[in-house]
C-alpha cells in the first residue's frame, strides 16, 4: 500500500523516482524498492515523504484515504497518541537519559499513555454527563 501510494503521488507531481530521493537524501534503488513494496520506510522518512506530498502518514500507511487531516482531527488528542504509539512500537533501541529501553519499558509507557488516556475519557464523561459522539 505505501509503495502504492508514494509512487501514485510521484507521478501526480510529475517528477522522477531521482528527484524524489535527493530530497529525501536516499538512493534511487531506495525509493524503487518502497514502490515496488521490498522495502518500507522508517518513521522519519516516512513523515518527510508525507510532507513533501502535503498528505497524512495515515494516507500513506493506507489507514485513511483522506490526504489531509480536518482541524477537529489535528487537534484530537486520541488521534496523536495513537500516532505516538504507533512511532514508538516502530522504532527500535527507544533511549531514556542514555539508556536504551527493555521491551517491557516499552510497553509500559504505551500502556500509561492508554490509562492517561481512558482516565481523560471518564472525567470528560463525567463533566459533560455523556459519552462523546464518534
Amino acid at each position: 500500500m505505501i509503495g502504492e501510494r508514494i509512487k501514485s503521488l510521484r507521478e501526480e507531481r510529475k517528477i522522477t523516482q531521482q528527484e524524489l530521493a535527493q530530497y529525501l537524501g536516499v538512493s534511487q534503488k531506495t525509493i524503487s524498492n518502497y514502490e515496488k513494496g521490498e522495502r518500507s520506510p522508517d518513521p522519519e522518512t516516512l513523515k518527510k515523504i508525507a510532507d513533501y506530498f502535503d498528505v497524512t502518514v495515515d494516507y500513506l500507511l493506507g489507514r485513511s484515504n483522506h490526504r489531509q487531516l480536518t482541524r477537529k482531527d489535528e487537534r484530537d488528542i486520541e488521534k496523536i497518541i495513537e500516532e505516538t504509539r504507533q512511532r514508538i512500537e516502530n522504532t527500535e533501541g527507544l533511549m531514556l537519559d542514555g539508556e536504551i529501553l527493555s521491551q517491557e519499558d516499552v510497553d509500559a509507557i504505551i500502556n500509561a499513555m492508554r490509562v492517561g488516556l481512558e482516565m481523560a475519557k471518564l472525567r470528560n464523561k463525567e463533566k459533560y454527563g455523556r459519552k462523546k459522539k464518534k
